[in-house]
C-alpha cells in the first residue's frame, strides 16, 4: 500500500521555479517583493525537508519540532486566557496553573528600543535594583513594592515585586496586569516590557516613568505646581489613553481603576495611564449592554450605578474620569475626611460651588485666576458634571471627552494670547511714556 507523502518533489521543485521567475520580474521593484519571494523560497525550503523527513525520519532537526510545539502552546495559552470572562476574578483563574502564563503574553511592540518580553532572569532583575535596594524603591502598593531599575543593555524600567505574603490574594491582578499590558500599545499607556515567575517570585517590569504620578503634582510634592494649560494636556492624555481603551483594542478594556494616583508624569507634563490590576475586557456579545461583576475599583472614583448594579460599562470608567477632572481642578483628594462635614465628599462640595455660579471658589488656591483659565475652569466643571451623571446612559463617551476638552484648550488658548497681546499697548505706552521722561 502506498503513503500519502502530500506534494511530490517535481511539484515543490515546480513550485520553486516558479517563484524564482516571479522574484526575476520583481528585481527591478521595490524591496518588500524580494522579502515576499524569500518568504516563499524559506517555505519551499521547509516543506522540502518534511517530504525528506518523511522518508528520513532520523534527518529531521529536532530543534524546529520543539520551536513548533512552543509556539502551538503559546497560542493556546494566549486563547484559554483571552476566553476567560473576568479577567480579575479569582473564581476565573481557579483552573489556571502557573504553567499557563507563558512569555507570549508579552507585548509585540516593533519599537527599536522595545526589550524582548520574557528575556529576564531573576540575577539580572536583582542586580538591576542592587538588590532590591530601598534607595531604588519609588512605590508602593497592595500588589507589592515598585523599583527602579536599569538593565544590562541600558533602558531604565521600573519593577513591580509581589509582596510574598499576599501573592494568592492579588494573583489574578499580577495574571490581569501581565495579559491587558501585552494587549495595547498606546503613548499614553505605559508599556510593558516583560515579567517573570521565578519561584515565589513574581515581577512585572514595565516602562520607567520618572517624573511621579499626577496625585504628587496635585499635592505638591512633585514639581512647581501645574497651570491649567498643563492640566488640560494631561487630561486629554488621559481621556484618549481610555479612549484607545473603550474602542481600538481589540477587545474593548475597561480600565476599572482611573484615578490620579495611577497617572505616571514624563519630563515634558504628559501622561501615561498607568495599573491595569483591575482591568476587564467588555461584553463580547455586542447585544449586551454590560457584564455583571464582582465591584473593584477606589473608593470615591467607583460608579456608583455600578456599585448598586453590579454593571459594569465603560461609562464606569467615565464616571471615574468625571471624579479626576474634579480631583484635578480642585487640587483635592476625592474623600477628604478632615474637611468640614459640607466639604469632605470633593465631588459633591465642588458640583455645588459650580452649580452655585461660584466655580472660582472651588479652584485649586494655586492655580493663577484670569479670564481665560475661569471661563476654562466652568468649561471643565460643566464636562465633569455630565460624567458624574447617576445613570451611566446619561455619561458622554470617552471619546468625547476628548473631543470636549480639545476645544476647551483651543478655546483657552486663544482667550489666554489675547488677553497677553491686548497688555502690550498699555505696556508700550507706560515704556514710551518713560523714555519721554528720562530724556525731558
Amino acid at each position: 500500500m502506498k503513503k500519502t507523502t502530500g506534494p511530490s518533489l517535481n511539484q515543490l521543485n515546480q513550485r520553486k521555479r516558479n517563484s524564482a521567475f516571479q522574484d526575476k520580474g520583481a528585481r527591478n521593484g521595490t524591496g518588500s517583493h524580494n522579502v515576499k519571494n524569500h518568504t516563499v523560497l524559506t517555505y519551499l525550503k521547509s516543506a522540502v525537508r518534511r517530504c525528506v523527513g518523511l522518508f528520513l525520519p532520523g534527518k529531521r532537526k529536532t530543534s524546529s519540532k520543539v520551536v513548533g510545539n512552543d509556539e502551538r502552546k503559546n497560542t493556546d495559552k494566549v486563547r484559554e486566557l483571552s476566553s476567560s470572562t473576568d479577567l480579575s476574578s479569582n473564581n476565573s483563574n481557579k483552573g489556571s496553573s502557573k504553567s499557563n502564563f507563558s512569555h507570549s503574553y508579552a507585548s509585540s511592540s516593533s519599537s527599536s528600543n522595545q526589550i524582548g518580553p520574557g528575556n529576564f532572569s531573576f540575577e539580572e532583575i536583582y542586580r538591576a535594583t542592587s538588590k532590591f535596594s530601598l534607595d531604588n524603591k519609588i512605590g508602593e502598593g497592595g500588589f507589592g513594592t515598585v523599583y527602579k531599575g536599569k538593565l544590562s543593555n541600558g533602558p531604565l524600567v521600573a519593577v513591580k515585586r509581589a509582596k510574598k505574603d499576599v501573592q494568592n490574594k492579588h494573583l489574578s491582578e499580577f495574571k490581569n496586569e501581565i495579559y491587558t499590558l501585552s494587549k495595547v500599545e498606546h503613548l499614553n499607556l505605559v508599556r510593558l516590557y516583560g515579567y517573570l515567575e521565578h519561584g515565589e517570585e513574581k515581577i512585572i517590569v514595565v516602562e520607567y516613568v520618572n517624573n511621579g504620578t499626577l496625585r504628587e503634582h496635585l499635592d505638591g510634592t512633585r514639581g512647581q505646581g501645574l497651570e491649567i494649560g498643563e492640566r488640560l494636556d494631561i487630561a486629554i492624555d488621559v481621556a484618549h489613553a481610555v479612549t484607545y481603551l473603550h474602542m481600538y483594542t481589540d477587545h474593548p478594556i475597561i480600565h476599572r481603576d482611573i484615578k490620579a494616583s495611577n497617572i505616571l508624569i514624563t519630563d515634558n507634563l504628559r501622561a501615561k495611564v498607568a495599573d491595569f490590576g483591575f482591568a476587564r475586557l467588555a461584553a463580547i456579545d455586542p447585544s449586551k449592554t454590560h457584564i455583571s461583576t464582582q465591584v473593584k475599583g477606589t473608593a470615591g472614583y467607583v460608579d456608583p450605578d455600578y456599585m448598586r448594579t453590579h454593571h459594569l460599562t465603560e461609562k464606569s470608567d467615565v464616571y471615574s474620569f468625571g471624579v479626576l477632572l474634579v480631583e484635578m481642578i480642585t487640587g483635592r483628594h476625592p474623600v477628604e475626611p478632615q474637611r468640614q462635614l459640607n466639604e469632605r465628599v470633593t465631588i459633591r462640595w465642588a458640583m455645588q460651588m459650580w452649580k452655585q455660579g461660584e466655580a472660582v471658589v472651588a479652584m485649586d488656591p494655586r492655580l493663577r485666576r484670569n479670564p481665560a483659565s475661569n471661563k476654562a475652569i466652568e468649561k471643565i466643571f460643566r464636562l465633569a458634571y455630565q460624567c458624574l451623571a447617576p445613570m451611566r446612559k446619561s455619561r458622554p463617551s470617552m471619546k468625547n471627552c476628548a473631543e470636549v476638552l480639545w476645544g476647551i484648550r483651543k478655546d483657552f488658548r486663544d482667550k489666554a494670547l489675547t488677553h497677553h497681546s491686548s497688555n502690550f499697548p498699555e505696556r508700550n505706552a507706560r515704556n514710551n511714556k518713560h523714555k519721554t521722561l528720562v530724556s525731558a
